[in-house]
C-alpha cells in the first residue's frame, strides 16, 4: 500500500462546468445553501493538513469580505508576486510540480487544491491530483471560468461515490486510476 500523501480537487462547478461566472462571481452556488448542509466538507477538511489554492481564489474570498478558512493548515497561496508569509500562510511563486512533489514525500495528511482553474489545470498538466471531490450545481451558466481546459494529457479515471442532495446537488468522487 502506498502511504503518499494524496493531492485532492475538492470543489463546485456548474453542470455545464464552470467554476465561476465570467467576473469570477460565486453567486451561482447559493442555489444550493442549506441550513446545517455542507456536503461533507468538514469531514474532508479534517483529513488535510495542507491547502494550496490559486492567488485569484484567495482574494475573491477576501474580497467577499471573508477570512480564509484555511489558515490553520500549511496554505500555500500560489501567486507569481512572491510576499513574505503570514503565520502558515505561504506565499508560493516558485515551480508548482517541485512544490507538490516535495510536499507528497513529506510524512502528513491530504493535501487540498481548492482552485481556482490555473492551478488545478497546472497540476493536471502533471498528473499530480490523485482524487477529485466534484459538487455539480444544478445550473447552466453558459459561459464562465471552466474548470477544465484544453491541452493537458488524458487521465483515467475511477468512479468512488456519486451523492445526490436535496437541493439537487450532486457531489461525484473519483481517484486516478493505474
Amino acid at each position: 500500500m502506498n502511504s503518499q500523501r494524496k493531492v485532492i480537487l475538492y470543489i463546485a462547478m456548474s453542470l455545464d462546468g464552470y467554476i465561476a461566472t465570467p467576473d469570477n462571481g460565486l453567486e451561482f452556488l447559493s442555489l444550493v445553501e442549506q441550513k446545517d448542509q455542507d456536503y461533507s466538507y468538514t469531514d474532508f477538511v479534517n483529513t488535510v493538513d495542507t491547502v494550496i489554492v490559486g492567488r485569484k481564489s484567495y482574494d475573491k474570498v477576501l474580497s467577499m469580505g471573508l477570512e480564509y478558512p484555511h489558515t490553520n493548515k500549511n496554505l500555500y497561496i500560489i501567486t507569481r508576486t512572491p510576499k513574505p508569509a503570514v503565520g502558515s500562510t505561504k506565499f508560493y511563486s516558485g515551480n508548482l510540480k517541485e512544490l507538490v512533489l516535495e510536499l507528497k514525500s513529506k510524512k502528513g495528511k491530504s493535501i487540498y487544491v481548492d482552485g481556482g482553474a490555473e492551478v488545478a489545470n497546472e497540476l493536471l498538466k502533471d498528473n499530480l491530483i490523485d482524487e477529485f471531490y466534484i459538487s455539480i450545481v444544478p445550473v447552466l451558466l453558459g459561459n464562465g471560468i471552466s474548470l477544465f481546459k484544453s491541452d493537458r494529457p488524458d487521465l483515467k479515471l475511477k468512479l468512488i461515490s456519486s451523492k445526490t442532495y436535496n437541493k439537487g446537488l450532486v457531489q461525484i468522487h473519483y481517484v486516478k486510476e493505474g
